[in-house]
Protein backbone atom coordinates (compact mmCIF):
# COMPACT_ATOMS: atom_id res chain seq x y z
CA UNK A 1 0.00 0.00 0.00
CA UNK A 2 1.33 3.45 -0.84
CA UNK A 3 2.62 5.20 2.24
CA UNK A 4 0.87 8.48 1.73
CA UNK A 5 -2.44 6.76 1.37
CA UNK A 6 -2.62 6.07 5.07
CA UNK A 7 -4.01 8.90 7.15
CA UNK A 8 -3.20 7.55 10.60
CA UNK A 9 0.20 7.70 12.23
CA UNK A 10 1.95 4.43 12.95
CA UNK A 11 5.04 3.50 14.91
CA UNK A 12 7.72 3.68 12.23
CA UNK A 13 10.03 1.47 14.26
CA UNK A 14 7.51 -1.34 13.70
CA UNK A 15 7.72 -0.88 9.95
CA UNK A 16 10.51 -3.11 8.65
CA UNK A 17 10.68 -1.22 5.36
CA UNK A 18 11.27 2.10 7.12
CA UNK A 19 13.81 0.53 9.47
CA UNK A 20 15.81 -0.76 6.51
CA UNK A 21 15.76 2.60 4.77
CA UNK A 22 16.61 4.47 7.97
CA UNK A 23 19.52 2.10 8.68
CA UNK A 24 20.92 2.50 5.17
CA UNK A 25 20.58 6.27 5.34
CA UNK A 26 22.25 6.40 8.76
CA UNK A 27 25.21 4.29 7.65
CA UNK A 28 25.78 6.43 4.57
CA UNK A 29 25.55 9.62 6.69
CA UNK A 30 28.48 8.39 8.76
CA UNK A 31 30.28 7.58 5.52
CA UNK A 32 29.77 11.17 4.37
CA UNK A 33 31.45 12.47 7.50
CA UNK A 34 34.45 10.25 6.72
CA UNK A 35 34.71 11.60 3.17
CA UNK A 36 34.52 15.19 4.38
CA UNK A 37 37.70 14.53 6.37
CA UNK A 38 39.51 12.08 4.13
CA UNK A 39 39.25 13.76 0.72
CA UNK A 40 40.86 17.07 1.72
CA UNK A 41 43.48 15.21 3.79
CA UNK A 42 44.49 13.16 0.76
CA UNK A 43 44.83 16.35 -1.27
CA UNK A 44 46.96 18.01 1.40
CA UNK A 45 49.12 15.08 2.54
CA UNK A 46 49.63 13.13 -0.69
CA UNK A 47 49.60 15.99 -3.21
CA UNK A 48 50.67 19.00 -1.11
CA UNK A 49 47.84 21.10 -2.51
CA UNK A 50 47.27 24.78 -1.82
CA UNK A 51 44.35 26.26 0.12
CA UNK A 52 42.79 27.43 -3.15
CA UNK A 53 42.96 23.91 -4.63
CA UNK A 54 41.34 22.44 -1.53
CA UNK A 55 38.60 25.10 -1.79
CA UNK A 56 37.93 24.01 -5.37
CA UNK A 57 37.69 20.42 -4.16
CA UNK A 58 34.90 21.44 -1.79
CA UNK A 59 33.21 23.58 -4.43
CA UNK A 60 33.09 20.70 -6.91
CA UNK A 61 31.12 18.57 -4.44
CA UNK A 62 28.41 21.26 -4.34
CA UNK A 63 28.59 22.28 -8.01
CA UNK A 64 26.23 19.57 -9.41
CA UNK A 65 23.41 21.06 -7.34
CA UNK A 66 23.32 23.95 -9.81
CA UNK A 67 21.97 21.47 -12.38
CA UNK A 68 19.57 19.78 -9.95
CA UNK A 69 16.51 21.47 -11.47
CA UNK A 70 17.21 19.70 -14.77
CA UNK A 71 18.14 16.37 -13.23
CA UNK A 72 14.98 16.48 -11.13
CA UNK A 73 12.90 17.08 -14.27
CA UNK A 74 14.52 14.03 -15.84
CA UNK A 75 13.99 11.87 -12.74
CA UNK A 76 10.27 12.73 -12.61
CA UNK A 77 9.74 10.83 -15.87
CA UNK A 78 11.53 7.71 -14.68
CA UNK A 79 9.26 5.01 -13.25
CA UNK A 80 11.52 3.40 -10.65
CA UNK A 81 12.93 5.98 -8.28
CA UNK A 82 14.23 3.32 -5.90
CA UNK A 83 16.40 1.91 -8.68
CA UNK A 84 17.86 5.37 -9.31
CA UNK A 85 18.69 5.72 -5.60
CA UNK A 86 20.48 2.36 -5.69
CA UNK A 87 22.39 3.38 -8.82
CA UNK A 88 23.42 6.62 -7.09
CA UNK A 89 24.76 4.70 -4.07
CA UNK A 90 26.65 2.24 -6.29
CA UNK A 91 28.13 5.10 -8.33
CA UNK A 92 29.36 6.82 -5.17
CA UNK A 93 30.90 3.58 -3.91
CA UNK A 94 32.69 2.84 -7.19
CA UNK A 95 33.94 6.42 -7.51
CA UNK A 96 35.34 6.48 -3.98
CA UNK A 97 37.04 3.09 -4.44
CA UNK A 98 39.03 4.51 -7.36
CA UNK A 99 41.11 6.60 -4.94
CA UNK A 100 42.54 3.81 -2.74
CA UNK A 101 43.13 1.79 -5.93
CA UNK A 102 45.11 4.65 -7.45
CA UNK A 103 46.90 5.19 -4.13
CA UNK A 104 48.10 1.59 -4.10
CA UNK A 105 49.55 2.07 -7.58
CA UNK A 106 50.98 5.48 -6.70
CA UNK A 107 49.03 7.34 -9.37
CA UNK A 108 46.69 9.60 -7.36
CA UNK A 109 46.34 13.00 -9.05
CA UNK A 110 44.55 16.22 -8.21
CA UNK A 111 42.49 15.79 -11.37
CA UNK A 112 41.23 12.45 -10.08
CA UNK A 113 40.25 14.00 -6.75
CA UNK A 114 38.38 16.74 -8.59
CA UNK A 115 36.57 14.14 -10.71
CA UNK A 116 35.67 12.09 -7.63
CA UNK A 117 34.37 15.20 -5.86
CA UNK A 118 32.15 16.14 -8.81
CA UNK A 119 30.89 12.61 -9.50
CA UNK A 120 30.02 11.92 -5.86
CA UNK A 121 28.25 15.28 -5.73
CA UNK A 122 26.32 14.47 -8.93
CA UNK A 123 25.35 11.04 -7.58
CA UNK A 124 24.17 12.74 -4.40
CA UNK A 125 21.92 15.02 -6.45
CA UNK A 126 20.51 11.99 -8.30
CA UNK A 127 19.79 10.31 -4.95
CA UNK A 128 18.21 13.43 -3.43
CA UNK A 129 15.94 14.14 -6.41
CA UNK A 130 14.80 10.50 -6.52
CA UNK A 131 14.18 10.41 -2.77
CA UNK A 132 10.96 12.51 -2.38
CA UNK A 133 8.68 10.23 -4.49
CA UNK A 134 10.20 7.19 -2.77
CA UNK A 135 9.59 8.76 0.65
CA UNK A 136 5.86 9.31 0.06
CA UNK A 137 5.53 5.72 -1.17
CA UNK A 138 7.14 4.50 2.04
CA UNK A 139 5.82 6.75 4.83
CA UNK A 140 2.16 7.48 5.76
CA UNK A 141 1.23 11.16 5.54
CA UNK A 142 0.50 11.35 9.26
CA UNK A 143 4.07 10.15 9.96
CA UNK A 144 5.94 12.65 7.76
CA UNK A 145 7.15 14.77 10.69
CA UNK A 146 8.09 11.70 12.74
CA UNK A 147 9.99 10.15 9.82
CA UNK A 148 11.88 13.38 9.09
CA UNK A 149 12.67 13.65 12.79
CA UNK A 150 14.21 10.18 12.88
CA UNK A 151 16.21 10.74 9.71
CA UNK A 152 17.42 14.15 10.92
CA UNK A 153 18.33 12.73 14.32
CA UNK A 154 20.60 10.11 12.78
CA UNK A 155 22.19 12.80 10.62
CA UNK A 156 22.81 14.88 13.75
CA UNK A 157 24.41 11.90 15.50
CA UNK A 158 26.69 11.48 12.48
CA UNK A 159 27.86 15.07 12.93
CA UNK A 160 28.51 14.45 16.64
CA UNK A 161 30.32 11.12 16.37
CA UNK A 162 31.24 10.92 12.68
CA UNK A 163 34.29 13.21 12.71
CA UNK A 164 35.76 11.39 15.72
CA UNK A 165 35.21 7.98 14.09
CA UNK A 166 36.57 9.26 10.79
CA UNK A 167 39.61 10.77 12.47
CA UNK A 168 40.38 7.53 14.30
CA UNK A 169 40.02 5.49 11.10
CA UNK A 170 42.27 7.88 9.19
CA UNK A 171 44.86 7.68 11.97
CA UNK A 172 44.81 3.87 11.90
CA UNK A 173 44.25 3.13 8.21
CA UNK A 174 45.42 6.35 6.43
CA UNK A 175 43.01 8.59 4.54
CA UNK A 176 42.95 6.74 1.18
CA UNK A 177 42.28 3.36 2.78
CA UNK A 178 39.58 4.90 4.97
CA UNK A 179 37.62 5.72 1.81
CA UNK A 180 37.10 1.98 1.43
CA UNK A 181 35.02 2.15 4.61
CA UNK A 182 33.01 5.02 3.14
CA UNK A 183 32.42 3.05 -0.08
CA UNK A 184 31.17 0.11 2.00
CA UNK A 185 28.62 2.39 3.68
CA UNK A 186 27.13 3.23 0.29
CA UNK A 187 27.08 -0.45 -0.67
CA UNK A 188 25.21 -1.20 2.57
CA UNK A 189 22.77 1.61 1.81
CA UNK A 190 22.17 0.24 -1.70
CA UNK A 191 21.61 -3.26 -0.31
CA UNK A 192 19.11 -2.10 2.31
CA UNK A 193 17.18 0.19 -0.05
CA UNK A 194 17.05 -2.66 -2.54
CA UNK A 195 15.20 -4.70 0.09
CA UNK A 196 12.56 -2.00 0.70
CA UNK A 197 9.45 -2.95 -1.26
CA UNK A 198 7.28 0.04 -2.20
CA UNK A 199 4.47 0.54 -4.71
CA UNK A 200 5.88 3.25 -6.94
CA UNK A 201 3.46 5.02 -9.31
CA UNK A 202 4.00 4.27 -13.02
CA UNK A 203 5.79 6.74 -15.24
CA UNK A 204 3.69 9.09 -17.33
CA UNK A 205 2.66 7.56 -20.65
CA UNK A 206 0.74 8.67 -23.69
CA UNK A 207 2.76 10.58 -26.27
CA UNK A 208 6.28 11.93 -26.24
CA UNK A 209 7.59 13.40 -23.02
CA UNK A 210 7.83 17.21 -22.97
CA UNK A 211 11.32 18.65 -23.52
CA UNK A 212 13.57 18.65 -20.48
CA UNK A 213 13.73 22.45 -20.29
CA UNK A 214 9.95 22.66 -20.33
CA UNK A 215 9.65 20.12 -17.51
CA UNK A 216 12.24 22.01 -15.44
CA UNK A 217 10.35 25.24 -16.07
CA UNK A 218 7.09 23.63 -14.92
CA UNK A 219 8.69 22.81 -11.58
CA UNK A 220 9.97 26.35 -11.10
CA UNK A 221 6.62 27.87 -12.13
CA UNK A 222 4.73 25.75 -9.61
CA UNK A 223 7.10 26.82 -6.83
CA UNK A 224 6.65 30.50 -7.71
CA UNK A 225 2.85 30.27 -7.98
CA UNK A 226 2.18 27.98 -5.01
CA UNK A 227 1.69 30.09 -1.84
CA UNK A 228 3.22 27.50 0.47
CA UNK A 229 6.14 26.40 -1.72
CA UNK A 230 7.00 29.99 -2.64
CA UNK A 231 7.17 30.96 1.02
CA UNK A 232 9.13 27.80 1.89
CA UNK A 233 11.76 28.44 -0.78
CA UNK A 234 12.01 32.16 -0.11
CA UNK A 235 12.41 31.61 3.61
CA UNK A 236 14.91 28.75 3.24
CA UNK A 237 17.00 30.59 0.64
CA UNK A 238 17.11 33.74 2.77
CA UNK A 239 18.08 31.94 5.96
CA UNK A 240 20.70 29.90 4.05
CA UNK A 241 22.22 33.03 2.51
CA UNK A 242 22.62 34.75 5.85
CA UNK A 243 23.78 31.70 7.80
CA UNK A 244 26.45 31.15 5.14
CA UNK A 245 27.22 34.87 5.32
CA UNK A 246 28.49 34.11 8.81
CA UNK A 247 29.50 30.57 7.92
CA UNK A 248 31.41 28.20 10.18
CA UNK A 249 34.70 29.59 8.83
CA UNK A 250 34.00 33.17 9.91
CA UNK A 251 32.61 32.00 13.25
CA UNK A 252 35.81 30.03 13.86
CA UNK A 253 37.91 33.03 12.85
CA UNK A 254 35.90 35.32 15.14
CA UNK A 255 36.12 32.88 18.05
CA UNK A 256 39.87 32.59 17.62
CA UNK A 257 40.83 36.22 16.92
CA UNK A 258 38.16 38.25 18.68
CA UNK A 259 37.21 35.96 21.54
CA UNK A 260 40.69 34.50 22.03
CA UNK A 261 39.45 30.90 22.30
CA UNK A 262 41.71 27.91 21.70
CA UNK A 263 41.07 25.31 19.02
CA UNK A 264 39.99 22.81 21.67
CA UNK A 265 37.40 25.17 23.15
CA UNK A 266 36.07 26.06 19.71
CA UNK A 267 35.80 22.39 18.77
CA UNK A 268 33.95 21.68 22.03
CA UNK A 269 31.49 24.51 21.28
CA UNK A 270 30.79 23.10 17.84
CA UNK A 271 30.25 19.67 19.39
CA UNK A 272 27.68 21.25 21.71
CA UNK A 273 26.01 22.66 18.60
CA UNK A 274 25.72 19.20 17.05
CA UNK A 275 24.14 18.00 20.30
CA UNK A 276 21.59 20.81 19.95
CA UNK A 277 20.76 19.56 16.47
CA UNK A 278 20.12 16.09 17.83
CA UNK A 279 17.86 17.47 20.55
CA UNK A 280 16.03 19.64 18.02
CA UNK A 281 15.40 16.68 15.74
CA UNK A 282 13.97 14.67 18.62
CA UNK A 283 11.83 17.56 19.88
CA UNK A 284 10.47 18.62 16.48
CA UNK A 285 7.47 16.23 16.42
CA UNK A 286 6.48 17.16 19.97
CA UNK A 287 6.76 20.91 19.28
CA UNK A 288 4.79 20.44 16.06
CA UNK A 289 1.97 18.72 17.92
CA UNK A 290 1.95 21.42 20.60
CA UNK A 291 2.02 24.62 18.52
CA UNK A 292 1.40 23.37 14.97
CA UNK A 293 3.60 22.65 11.95
CA UNK A 294 3.51 26.19 10.56
CA UNK A 295 4.41 27.91 13.81
CA UNK A 296 7.19 25.38 14.39
CA UNK A 297 8.69 26.38 11.04
CA UNK A 298 8.42 30.05 11.95
CA UNK A 299 9.99 29.42 15.37
CA UNK A 300 12.86 27.54 13.76
CA UNK A 301 13.35 30.34 11.21
CA UNK A 302 14.13 32.63 14.17
CA UNK A 303 16.03 30.30 16.51
CA UNK A 304 18.27 28.99 13.71
CA UNK A 305 19.99 32.27 12.63
CA UNK A 306 19.46 34.58 15.61
CA UNK A 307 21.80 32.98 18.20
CA UNK A 308 24.94 33.93 16.25
CA UNK A 309 24.30 37.39 17.74
CA UNK A 310 24.92 35.85 21.17
CA UNK A 311 28.42 34.85 20.09
CA UNK A 312 28.97 38.22 18.39
CA UNK A 313 28.08 40.07 21.61
CA UNK A 314 30.31 37.90 23.80
CA UNK A 315 32.91 39.42 26.06
CA UNK A 316 34.22 39.22 29.61
CA UNK A 317 36.07 36.29 31.18
CA UNK A 318 37.06 33.17 29.26
CA UNK A 319 34.22 31.03 30.62
CA UNK A 320 31.64 33.62 29.51
CA UNK A 321 33.10 33.92 26.00
CA UNK A 322 33.29 30.16 25.60
CA UNK A 323 29.80 29.73 27.06
CA UNK A 324 28.35 32.30 24.67
CA UNK A 325 29.82 30.48 21.66
CA UNK A 326 28.56 27.11 22.92
CA UNK A 327 25.09 28.52 23.66
CA UNK A 328 24.98 30.10 20.21
CA UNK A 329 25.85 26.83 18.48
CA UNK A 330 23.46 24.81 20.66
CA UNK A 331 20.45 27.08 20.09
CA UNK A 332 21.16 27.27 16.36
CA UNK A 333 21.31 23.47 16.26
CA UNK A 334 17.89 23.21 17.91
CA UNK A 335 16.49 25.86 15.58
CA UNK A 336 17.73 24.35 12.33
CA UNK A 337 16.08 21.03 13.15
CA UNK A 338 12.76 22.61 14.15
CA UNK A 339 12.90 24.40 10.81
CA UNK A 340 14.10 21.53 8.59
CA UNK A 341 12.03 18.67 9.99
CA UNK A 342 8.73 20.54 9.79
CA UNK A 343 9.48 22.36 6.53
CA UNK A 344 10.43 19.12 4.77
CA UNK A 345 7.28 17.41 6.03
CA UNK A 346 5.09 20.30 4.87
CA UNK A 347 6.69 20.39 1.43
CA UNK A 348 6.20 16.65 1.08
CA UNK A 349 2.50 17.11 1.83
CA UNK A 350 1.74 19.87 -0.68
CA UNK A 351 3.91 18.88 -3.69
CA UNK A 352 1.94 16.94 -6.36
CA UNK A 353 3.21 13.41 -6.96
CA UNK A 354 4.16 13.96 -10.60
CA UNK A 355 6.36 16.96 -9.79
CA UNK A 356 8.21 15.84 -6.68
CA UNK A 357 11.64 15.28 -8.20
CA UNK A 358 11.73 18.40 -10.36
CA UNK A 359 10.60 20.58 -7.44
CA UNK A 360 13.25 18.95 -5.24
CA UNK A 361 15.73 19.82 -7.99
CA UNK A 362 14.51 23.43 -8.13
CA UNK A 363 14.87 23.75 -4.37
CA UNK A 364 18.38 22.28 -4.46
CA UNK A 365 19.51 24.57 -7.27
CA UNK A 366 18.39 27.70 -5.46
CA UNK A 367 19.08 26.64 -1.86
CA UNK A 368 22.51 25.17 -2.47
CA UNK A 369 23.33 27.73 -5.15
CA UNK A 370 22.76 30.59 -2.71
CA UNK A 371 25.16 29.16 -0.12
CA UNK A 372 28.48 29.91 -1.85
CA UNK A 373 27.11 33.35 -2.76
CA UNK A 374 26.47 33.98 0.94
CA UNK A 375 29.92 32.72 1.86
CA UNK A 376 31.64 35.03 -0.64
CA UNK A 377 29.49 37.98 0.46
CA UNK A 378 30.37 37.23 4.08
CA UNK A 379 34.08 37.34 3.33
CA UNK A 380 33.73 40.68 1.54
CA UNK A 381 31.54 42.11 4.31
CA UNK A 382 33.90 40.97 7.06
CA UNK A 383 36.79 42.64 5.24
CA UNK A 384 34.82 45.86 5.01
CA UNK A 385 33.06 46.16 8.39
CA UNK A 386 34.76 43.53 10.57
CA UNK A 387 33.89 40.09 11.86
CA UNK A 388 31.68 41.11 14.79
CA UNK A 389 29.49 43.42 12.71
CA UNK A 390 29.19 40.76 9.98
CA UNK A 391 27.86 38.24 12.51
CA UNK A 392 25.25 40.75 13.68
CA UNK A 393 24.19 41.35 10.06
CA UNK A 394 23.89 37.57 9.56
CA UNK A 395 21.70 37.21 12.64
CA UNK A 396 19.39 40.08 11.70
CA UNK A 397 19.20 39.09 8.03
CA UNK A 398 18.47 35.47 8.89
CA UNK A 399 15.57 36.46 11.13
CA UNK A 400 14.18 38.55 8.26
CA UNK A 401 13.45 35.25 6.49
CA UNK A 402 10.34 35.23 8.67
CA UNK A 403 8.89 37.90 6.36
CA UNK A 404 8.38 35.22 3.71
CA UNK A 405 6.26 33.16 6.11
CA UNK A 406 4.05 35.73 7.82
CA UNK A 407 1.86 36.69 4.81
CA UNK A 408 1.66 33.08 3.62
CA UNK A 409 -0.73 30.31 4.77
CA UNK A 410 2.12 28.56 6.60
CA UNK A 411 1.69 30.04 10.13
CA UNK A 412 -1.95 28.90 10.08
CA UNK A 413 -1.18 25.28 9.16
CA UNK A 414 -1.47 23.22 12.30
CA UNK A 415 -1.30 19.63 11.02
CA UNK A 416 -0.53 17.73 7.83
CA UNK A 417 -4.04 16.37 7.34
CA UNK A 418 -5.02 15.57 3.72
CA UNK A 419 -7.03 18.77 3.43
CA UNK A 420 -3.81 20.78 3.93
CA UNK A 421 -2.50 19.75 0.53
CA UNK A 422 -5.89 20.08 -1.11
CA UNK A 423 -6.47 23.57 0.23
CA UNK A 424 -3.08 24.99 -0.65
CA UNK A 425 -3.06 23.40 -4.09
CA UNK A 426 -6.47 24.83 -4.83
CA UNK A 427 -5.12 28.29 -4.00
CA UNK A 428 -2.81 28.08 -7.04
CA UNK A 429 -5.57 27.45 -9.57
CA UNK A 430 -5.88 30.00 -12.33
Amino acid sequence: MKGSGSASAISLWRDQRFRRFWAGNTVSQFGDRITELALPLIAVSALNTSANQVAWLTALVWAPNLLAVFLGAWVDHRARKRRLMIIADLLRAATLLSIPAAYVWGVVTLGQLYAVAWLTGAAGVLFNTSYPPFFVSLVPRASYVDANSKISASRSVSYVAGPAIGGALIQILTAPVTLVVDAITFLVSALLIGRVAVDEPPAETGGAAPPLLRRAREGLVLVVRHPVLRACLGCAATVNFFTFLAGSGLVVLFASRNLGLSAGVIGFAFGIGATGSLLGALLAPRVSRRIGVGRSIALGAVIFPAPVAVAAAAGGPLWLRAGALAASEFLSGVGVMLFDVNLNALQTTVIPDGLRSRIAGAFSTINYGIRPVGAVAGGLLATGIGLRATLFVAALGGVMSLLWLLPSPIPHIRSLAPETAAGTTADTAG
